[in-house]
């Protein structure tokens, strides 16, 4: 007797019987037959009296078997041979188990039943031959244990497996996934609600590589009293259905990744949607101006492609080394199959595109080739800086041939996406190459919008920086520290700005102003705003006078307003506010005047703090109040802090008390610039930002009395001889003998000028700092005009003769009048 083992799965449960009484035979302990049903000897032809006291062992052993198993804890149940009284062979399902016997002997009961004749009770098996054994649809009958009692054409083609009779489901494939379906068929069994479509995951014997999806349905048999009898259940083998639906997920994935709009992780987020799924390695190179936002330039076949590696992912233990980093930069050889790709728009399939390292990332590891060969064979050329990629030579090797497609958004080539499948795994089909191709063409959306995003986001900040000061300083007038909080983070631009405008005589301008809005337009508008304080402040005018010019401003350009747009940036300006300042450190006197924008904090060199009291004026653009300039005087060792409403406001704050914290933080005006600026931004500030925010700290100093010479010129014109003696003078004193000639004609030009065409008091005045000033102030209001003389003329040369010696010239009004000021450099 040949029997199928059933690898240990007994059971205590009775199975149902067959359709007819099952034949049984009994053993006593050594295993001779001491009974004999006559069910037995219709099946195996054998009498009563053939058959008692005999054997079994050795009457069934004639089919070539090992014996009667006996197991030792409860019952055995397989397939054997059985060898029939005519000589054939009969298969059937043989169940032994263990009785009890007089005196503690232990006696086997032993019965058999024909496969060929029942299956299960009411189960005909020439009826499932005849109607279910050719069925395409894989089918299985099992009875109350879950042991197959029989299985169709299909299943066992489809499984691989023939030896499934008397075994269970964990017996013939031992895993989880079999222990969970065995689970599903026992809830069949007990409830009798059948389980529609339960699908489970994983190989098959005739294709132990491959990975297959199944479809299976259990439903109970029952007989004539409801009793459950068995199980049937059906399996379909939805492979390609489940593939289609999972690279349909996949493809849905692809066009909802980058949300980030950051073109790097739009790259690992495609490689992480590919891995393991559909390959076991997946390298995205995008061209470097993809990941900073630049304009991308066209492919040409005939010159190298330099791309950068934006992520590569592996599963497992994939051996990544022979690609190199993520971030790595890689070059393509010129008509190599990677250009082709991007130039022709199509992917390859087939052996590795040729690629080295691009300059200075060798020492990282790179696969690829020097030339643009396109044959198979052609290896990756090594150097000597390319060592750490013998280590994983095999690394190339151990992947089936990949595909390769192009990433384009249009006609713009973005990057090139590779993926590659283990030799454990099936090769790449050509319709895997059409599902890679279709899915670079989701990824590429998603890659040119954060492209469009990254690159917007670069003309935003350019134009940031273009618009905001690089660096703030007060020559020698101040000490600046600032601070600047777009509330727009993605953007990185705002309307609120701070400035610092060097003035003629040594003064400074202080500027800080706030437009309405956030953004793009916001910055614009400021942009305007700065540009036209800039213009205003080069004229020297009072505080007052150029907020006067400013709200001109705003009204003129809201009047140039296109009809029919909306004009966010430049109606930004409606509304708009403006502190503006002039620091005086000749005087040591600050004159400030404000268009709607919160007053600054003083803090006295004493650590007393105050909030001055300005006219507060109207929104530039308004024009309904005019603006008043207010002078104070400012000691040496005063910090004055200009600030935007953002600042001092929260959501749980108004402006009052954040203003009394700022005075409070500004209670040591001696403490360091850059340390007093993040004390105040790290104890107004809030995150998230709801407002722009903008911080301006200068501390003023004077200059020595040494440094600053000044003289009453009589209105007389033999005084211009003693003015030039006094500043020669002064220039010795100073060590400025170089600059002896040229002053002594800007004195003459300037002082002579006054006389003639000014009214007195006349003063001249020098100052030394970071250049030499020359200034003359008389009570006249004329502006002086540089005129280019005729070769004719005996005059008009005065200015020009200025204009040319020194390095630069120009003029203010005064309370008093005007003053002329000459800026030479110093040697």
């Amino acid at each position: 007797m040949t029997t199928a083992p059933n690898d240990g799965s007994a059971s205590p449960q009775r199975p149902a019987g067959p359709a007819a009484s099952p034949a049984a035979a009994l053993l006593d302990s050594v295993g001779d037959v001491i009974g004999w049903s006559r069910a037995a000897e219709a099946l195996l032809g054998y009498a009563e009296g053939e058959i008692l006291h005999r054997p079994a062992d050795a009457l069934l052993a004639a089919a070539g078997g090992g014996g009667v198993p006996r197991p030792e804890h409860g019952d055995w149940c397989g397939v054997a041979l059985v060898r029939h009284r005519a000589g054939h062979d009969l298969r059937l399902v043989l169940r032994v188990g263990a009785l009890g016997g007089a005196a503690g002997r232990e006696h086997w009961l032993m019965t058999m039943f024909d496969l060929n004749e029942a299956v299960l009770p009411g189960v005909n098996r020439s009826l499932l031959d005849g109607l279910l054994a050719h069925l395409p649809i894989g089918m299985a009958v099992m009875d109350t244990e879950l042991r197959y009692t029989w299985v169709n054409d299909a299943l066992v083609r489809a499984s691989g497996v023939s030896d499934r009779l008397g075994r269970t489901l964990g017996a013939v494939f031992p895993s989880e996934q079999a222990a969970a379906g065995e689970a599903a068929m026992r809830r069949v069994l007990e409830t009798g609600t059948p389980c529609i479509d339960y699908e489970y995951r994983g190989p098959i014997l005739s294709d132990p590589s491959g990975e297959h999806m199944y479809s299976a349905s259990f439903f109970r048999l029952e007989d004539e009293d409801n009793r459950a009898t068995g199980l049937c259940y059906l399996v379909l083998d939805v492979t390609e259905r489940w593939r289609r639906h999972h690279r349909e997920l996949m493809l849905g994935r692809a066009r909802a990744c980058g949300k980030q709009l950051d073109p790097v992780r739009a790259a690992q987020e495609l490689a992480e949607i590919c891995v393991p799924d559909f390959a076991d390695l997946v390298s995205v190179e995008l061209a470097d101006a993809v990941i900073e936002g630049g304009e991308i330039p066209a492919v040409s076949g005939s010159e190298p492609v330099r791309l950068r590696r934006a992520a590569h992912l592996a599963a497992g233990e994939t051996c990544v080394s022979f690609l190199g980093s993520a971030n790595g930069a890689v070059e393509y050889a010129p008509r190599s199959r990677a250009t082709h790709c991007l130039t022709d728009g199509e992917g390859t399939l087939g052996a590795p595109a040729d690629v080295h390292p691009g300059a200075g990332s060798a020492a990282q590891g790179g696969a690829g080739t020097a030339g643009g060969t396109d044959t198979p064979d052609a290896g990756p050329a090594r150097t000597e800086a390319d060592g750490p990629q013998d280590a994983c030579a095999a690394g190339e090797g151990a992947y089936h041939p990949p595909i390769t497609v192009p990433l384009c958004a249009g006609a713009v080539s973005l990057g090139l996406v590779t993926f590659r499948r283990h030799r454990g795994r099936d090769p790449f089909t050509p319709e895997d190459l059409a599902f890679a191709e279709e899915f670079a063409t989701h990824g590429s959306a998603a890659l040119a919008a954060a492209h469009r995003f990254a690159q917007e986001r670069r003309i935003s900040l350019s134009l940031q920086r273009s618009l905001l000061p690089g660096r703030l300083g007060g020559d020698e007038a101040a000490e600046i520290a600032w601070r600047y909080f777009p509330a727009s983070q993605e953007a990185g631009v705002g309307g609120d700005w701070v400035d610092v405008i060097p003035l003629s005589g040594a003064r400074v301008a202080l500027v800080v102003g706030d437009v309405v809005g956030h953004g793009v337009g916001a910055a614009a508008a400021m942009g305007r705003l700065r540009a036209a304080v800039h213009t205003l402040a080069a004229m020297d005018l009072p505080p007052d006078e150029l907020l006067a010019h400013l709200d001109d401003f705003v009204t003129r350009i809201r009047a140039e307003q296109p009809c029919g747009t909306d004009g966010a940036g430049l109606m930004g300006t409606l509304g708009a506010s403006c502190m503006y300042a002039v620091y005086d450190p000749v005087d040591r006197t600050c004159t400030l005047a404000r268009a709607a924008h919160p007053a600054p904090v003083i803090a006295r060199p004493d650590g007393t703090t105050f909030v001055p009291d300005l006219p507060a004026g109207s929104p530039l653009g308004v024009g309904s109040v005019p603006f008043e300039a207010v002078e104070m005087d400012c000691p040496d060792g005063s910090l004055v802090a200009f600030f935007t409403d953002g600042l001092v406001e929260g959501r749980h704050r108004d402006m009052e008390e954040g203003v009394a914290r700022l005075r409070t933080l500004l209670g040591d005006p001696g403490a360091p610039l850059e340390r007093l600026c993040d004390e105040v931004v790290d104890a107004l500030l809030s995150r998230p930002l709801h407002d722009d925010a903008a911080l301006l700290l200068a501390r003023t100093t004077s200059f020595p009395a040494s440094d600053v010479a000044a003289w009453e010129i009589p209105g007389d014109p033999a005084a211009v001889r003693e003015a030039r003696r006094l500043a020669d003078r002064q220039l010795d004193a100073w060590g400025l003998e170089d600059l002896r000639f040229a002053t002594e004609l800007i004195v003459s030009e300037l002082v002579t000028n006054a006389i003639r065409y000014g009214t007195t008091p006349i003063r001249l005045r020098l100052i030394r700092h970071h250049v030499l000033t020359c200034e003359v102030l008389d009570g006249s209001s004329t502006a002086p005009r540089l005129r280019h003389a005729r070769t004719t003329d005996e005059g008009g040369r005065g200015l020009f003769l200025v204009a040319q010696a020194s390095h630069r010239w120009g003029y203010r009004y005064t309370g008093s009048g005007k003053s002329i000021w000459v800026e030479q450099e110093l040697p």
